[in-house]
């Protein structure tokens, strides 16, 4: 991996390929290898560019809380230390996907086009934010095992936990090796991010709208309902997988993408 100041502090990345740069925005709370495949896929024609986000794998750590524009800010810094001042494409899954909204309504005129997996345009409920803020302290207190045992459920489908258990393992271990202030930052910011339902029409760049098929965190209906409101979008529905489908399907995900960044 290549690290960058941005500021105050350091990003590590991963930089590979040339051409059209993809930024690659890694959910929570997770690190850049959740989009291996993707990488290796990108890097044969385009420019993928992976990062760790503030707080997360091996990047720097910061601050009691980390909003997704904060997020967003460090993208933009990134690219500009790298000398990148052409449109990017960014996709970004689940928190990443918070990034990415984040990083359209303030850097609209940088975008190619979007990729939003697995992710959600409504803010929290009131009850969904306390849970945050109750989950940001345990972990602060007890580290992130909770949370983890928490989520593992949740973000694979049940024919991808069972048929390929070095997945659930892969996300057990990145999950558990995850900054205990890193993460209970992004989970204060999370709970703090804007909803983005009434604007998703004044997204103006051409989008792909990409959900596993069985996710439980962000529903299939609520992914279509987010890709009509978008003018310039398109709907692909991934079988078999859940909120992983990136990892859980690396090559229907993979074409999908190549498809979409081929009418850029």
């Amino acid at each position: 991996m290549q690290r960058t100041s941005i500021g105050e502090i350091e990003l590590a990345f991963v930089d590979r390929g040339s051409g059209l740069p993809v930024v690659l925005i890694h959910g929570f709370p997770l690190d850049h290898t959740m989009w291996n495949a993707q990488i290796d896929a990108l890097s044969a024609s385009y420019r993928p560019i992976a990062p760790d986000l503030r707080g997360f794998g091996q990047s720097d750590v910061t601050g009691d809380t980390v909003t997704m524009e904060q997020l967003a800010d460090d993208l933009a810094a990134l690219l500009a230390a790298i000398g990148i001042d052409e449109p990017v494409v960014i996709c970004g899954l689940s928190m990443g996907g918070y990034v990415a909204f984040a990083f359209q309504r303030r850097y609209s005129g940088r975008l190619r086009g979007l990729i939003l997996c697995d992710t959600r345009a409504a803010n929290d409920t009131t009850e969904m934010a306390a849970a945050r803020r109750e989950m940001a302290a345990r972990v602060l207190h007890e580290g992130p095992a909770p949370l983890v045992e928490g989520m593992m459920p949740k973000l694979l489908a049940e024919s991808s936990a069972e048929n390929h258990p070095e997945l659930s393992e892969s996300l057990r271990r990145v999950m558990l090796g995850s900054d205990r202030q890193g993460v209970a930052a992004a989970a204060l910011g999370m709970a703090r991010r804007a909803d983005v339902t009434e604007t998703l029409g004044e997204i103006d760049c051409p989008t792909l709208v990409i959900v596993g098929a069985h996710d439980a965190i962000s529903p299939r209906e609520e992914m279509a309902a987010i890709s009509r409101a978008i003018p310039h979008s398109r709907f692909v529905e991934i079988s078999g997988s859940g909120h992983m489908s990136p990892m859980e399907a690396p090559a229907e995900v993979n074409a999908a993408i190549l498809e979409f960044l081929a009418t850029l």
